[in-house]
């Protein structure tokens, strides 16, 4: 399978612009939704839902915006901030609604920045410090590939505030996927050293694939695109032992307390400020 094909293969189903992040997209998704829980939505689940998912967007983007300064090339820098602000944006709107399905009308910030780390239920692979460049594009592509397969299966749930969030999601998924994917094959079929790295960084990654798999059951989905993207690069699959605990039950690594201390420091010093 050709590097132009794996991309294809990839970008099937997407054929909008996926070339470019959308976090400082010109239009509201929202606009003109309907935002009345309907009749047979859970409310209660439905903000669980969105929690979860918002957790996953905010603890990736803070990863990814430390590396503004310090990738490989400027260009990957963007990129990666980039990134980084579509799934803030992701994690702005899920929150928002998870304020209001629950009923407490509490907004962005009381969600991101007033809880503490056992609160959260990220995923954990998503907390992982950034290791090395390849490290960062395994977990991406890793990360990228789960959440767009189970955004589009959310494209078309009940709720149309959460359906309109996973359908603007869905474009900048793939953006991010591909991304990943053409990182991937570049470094995993590079040079000895680059090659090394990326086997080290799926092995890795490779604990934590079980948390996925339990949390959204798109195996199958994710499988399909590793073993595409692996094949062109000259990796292996990875085999994973799934890890005990899991982030969505408020288990986590001992990486996340400190992010989250300088994510939400400001707002905490200064509860009352406005900006």
């Amino acid at each position: 399978m050709s590097d132009d094909h794996v991309y294809m293969t990839l970008a099937e189903g997407h054929d909008d612009d996926t070339r470019w992040a959308y976090g400082t997209g010109f239009e509201d998704p929202l606009h003109g939704v309907d935002t009345t829980v309907p009749e047979g939505v859970d409310a209660g689940e439905l903000a669980a839902v969105c929690v979860a998912l918002a957790d996953d967007a905010l603890v990736a983007a803070q990863r990814l915006g430390e590396w503004v300064t310090r990738a490989p090339e400027l260009e990957e820098e963007v990129a990666l901030a980039n990134i980084g602000l579509d799934l803030l944006g992701q994690a702005r709107l899920l929150y928002s609604r998870a304020g209001q399905a629950d009923g407490t009308g509490r907004d962005e910030d009381a969600y991101a920045y007033f809880r503490d780390a056992g609160d959260f239920c990220n995923v954990r692979l998503a907390e992982l410090p950034n290791g090395d460049f390849a490290f960062s594009i395994v977990r991406l592509l890793v990360f990228a590939s789960w959440r767009l397969a189970h955004f589009e299966r959310l494209a078309s749930h009940p709720d149309p505030v959460l359906s309109a969030i996973a359908t603007k999601g869905v474009k900048e998924l793939a953006y991010h996927r591909q991304y990943a994917a053409e990182w991937a094959v570049r470094l995993g079929d590079g040079t000895q050293e680059s090659h090394r790295r990326m086997r080290r960084a799926q092995e890795q990654v490779a604990p934590y694939l079980g948390e996925l798999f339990t949390a959204y059951d798109v195996r199958d989905e994710v499988v399909t695109v590793l073993r595409q993207v692996t094949q062109v690069a000259g990796l292996p699959m990875p085999v994973y032992r799934p890890l005990p605990g899991s982030g969505r039950d408020g288990e986590h690594t001992e990486h996340l307390a400190p992010l989250l201390a300088e994510l939400q420091g400001v707002a905490r010093a200064h509860p009352e400020a406005t900006w």
